[in-house]
């Protein structure tokens, strides 16, 4: 405690001497209670982050940007309009987040506090995601159904959490391999319609029923299947695999956009860039480059 005090004490003389500026009394219970402070804003942050809100709140941040600049500039109406409509944009937000928020409270009574924070992501792998076998069993079962012409839908979670889509389906939570998912998707099984959803090394759920997408610019020959992957690709950041039950064809969704028809190197490529989240910048702006300029339109699939 003193060690701290007197460095505090240093520090202000220092400023005080060279500056001419002092710093507050600061005690260490207030150091204690910013840190406090910092590491829950961290963790709201981080919570918003890994649900599938994460855009709307970062919406939300844009706006309250806008009312800060005019509060700078003193744009009287702006701030006339934005006190009258801020009890309302509160009960907004509590209404727009209240599965999440109730979820992470239901989470906060049954587990400690460890366990909260891991399901909130705080103790998630800063590594890969999922293992080298783990994305080549994944490329092999694709093309390998492609091969024979076996629909398959596999969703490989990224940053987002896809709980909600995990429970509309039959939980697996089993040791991803290639014969596994071959199996899932053999046809006339009981897992083979729907969704698979990855998260890491594991298979969560099959059967997932996926929202789809109203994007009127898609092919009007793409099918169910392909919409779906579409359609969840527009709602979170997930890579999508799709096999063309019709043609064989492998196609990847991401961002709302999809890639038809694409090779073992390619699907390889896509899946080794998210699964190490520590790629740089513009690696990752290469990468959707590439898919920018691979979109096609026209390949006839189901």
């Amino acid at each position: 405690m003193n060690f701290l005090e007197n460095l505090i004490n240093d520090i202000d003389a220092f400023l005080d001497d060279f500056f001419g500026l002092s710093i507050p009394n600061i005690q260490v219970t207030d150091i204690v209670e910013i840190i406090i402070i910092a590491f829950f804003i961290y963790t709201i942050l981080n919570w918003f982050k890994t649900t599938q809100k994460w855009m709307l709140f970062r919406g939300l941040l844009v706006i309250v940007a806008l009312f800060v600049l005019a509060a700078l500039f003193q744009m009287n109406t702006i701030l006339w309009l934005g006190e009258r409509l801020l009890d309302i944009a509160l009960i907004m937000i509590v209404v727009v987040f209240q599965p999440e928020l109730r979820k992470a409270l239901e989470d906060l009574g049954r587990k400690n506090l460890f366990s909260f924070l891991s399901s909130l992501g705080l103790g998630r792998n800063a590594g890969r995601r999922f293992e080298d076998r783990t994305m080549n069993d994944m490329v092999k079962a694709s093309f390998e159904m492609g091969a024979v012409k076996t629909g398959a839908l596999i969703v490989v979670e990224n940053e987002m959490r896809l709980d909600e889509y995990v429970r509309t389906g039959i939980t697996l939570d089993s040791v991803l391999s290639r014969q596994l998912l071959i199996n899932i998707f053999e046809k006339n099984t009981p897992l083979h319609d729907g969704a698979v959803i990855v998260r890491g090394d594991r298979v969560l759920s099959a059967t997932c029923y996926l929202p789809l997408s109203d994007n009127l610019s898609l092919s009007k020959e793409l099918g169910t299947r392909h919409r779906a992957a579409v359609g969840i690709s527009e709602v979170c950041d997930a890579l999508v695999i799709v096999v063309s039950e019709e043609t064989g064809e492998v196609s990847i969704a991401q961002g709302g956009d999809i890639i038809r028809n694409i090779g073992e190197e390619r699907l390889t490529e896509e899946l080794r860039r998210i699964q190490n989240p520590a790629e740089t910048d513009d690696a990752s702006g290469s990468a959707k480059g590439r898919r920018e300029d691979d979109e096609t339109a026209n390949v006839p699939q189901d």
